[in-house]
């Protein structure tokens, strides 16, 4: 396996304007949440990417890449029939070939050197096979995230064949099926929003669809379908990932940039000083 593209979505009618926040990242320079997670597709050496969007937002979403926006095409999802039905839209772009998928709405800060996306695509270009990256998250926030069930790979501290896949499970559904030996207590390991994924991916969707042409087609489920017919790992990422459409998303992802970043020392006295007033 040798990955050449991209596919970030951004088509959901409550989160198209969230990918046009602009923040302060890393570096120290202001950039839009788009731009940020261009780079984090570019950083893993793929340059080939796809923005699945609203009807009418590709020339907003292209001003927001700058020039990054010579990487990109962009596809229209026209009727909002769920995220599995977005990310299949970009089937014909895919042609395929296998791909990392990541979302719009979500911004990531990598614990090492190599940044989040590098690391999934290394996994799985190793493994030659679908790798989806997780975070352990605590229970009160299941209702946000699909979360895996599993078992660690022997020999591998961070990667975990995938059993099951549930959207969003309640505490006693997860408590039930989908605990992962050696997690702390309270904690599941919750899908990250990123993806390296096959072309098989891809055909499920596609047979979900013409099964209910005018469902809402998720992708839980068809991932859950695709760690039944081959192959799926999961790599718990040194990094964290930071949902900016929830309740101060953005301010707790800026602030996860900002002490990251060069201008930790400041942004840390700043923060003193706010919480002593």
């Amino acid at each position: 396996m040798k990955l050449k593209k991209a596919v970030i979505t951004a088509a959901a009618p409550s989160q198209r304007l969230l990918p046009l926040q602009r923040l302060v990242d890393r570096d120290g320079v202001e950039k839009t949440a788009l731009r940020i997670v261009i780079e984090e597709v570019t950083s893993a050496g793929i340059d080939e990417i796809a923005i699945v969007v609203c009807p009418g937002d590709g020339e907003a979403y292209r001003e927001a890449a700058g020039e990054l926006s010579a990487h990109l095409v962009f596809i229209e999802q026209h009727q909002p029939r769920g995220y599995g039905d977005a990310l299949h839209r970009a089937a014909e772009f895919i042609n395929q070939e296998s791909f990392i998928h990541l979302v719009g709405d979500h911004l990531y800060v990598s614990g090492v050197a190599k940044r989040c996306a590098q690391q999934l695509v290394e996994v799985a270009e190793a493994h030659n096979c679908a790798v989806s990256a997780v975070q352990a998250t605590r229970e009160n926030m299941l209702p946000y995230y699909g979360v895996i069930g599993g078992r660690r790979v022997q020999g591998q501290k961070n990667v975990y064949e995938i059993e099951r896949v549930v959207e969003k499970p309640t505490p006693t559904e997860a408590e039930q099926t989908l605990i992962v030996p050696g997690l702390r207590a309270g904690h599941y390991l919750c899908l990250f929003g990123m993806h390296v994924l096959t072309p098989a991916l891809m055909d499920i969707l596609g047979q979900q669809i013409a099964a209910a042409p005018k469902g809402n087609i998720q992708l839980s489920p068809a991932l859950a379908a695709l760690a039944s017919r081959e192959q799926h790992l999961a790599l718990e990422v040194t990094g964290k990932r930071y949902n900016i459409g929830v309740k101060y998303g953005i301010l707790t992802a800026q602030l996860a940039l900002a002490l990251a970043g060069n201008d930790r020392p400041d942004v840390l006295a700043n923060l003193v000083e706010l919480l002593a007033g």
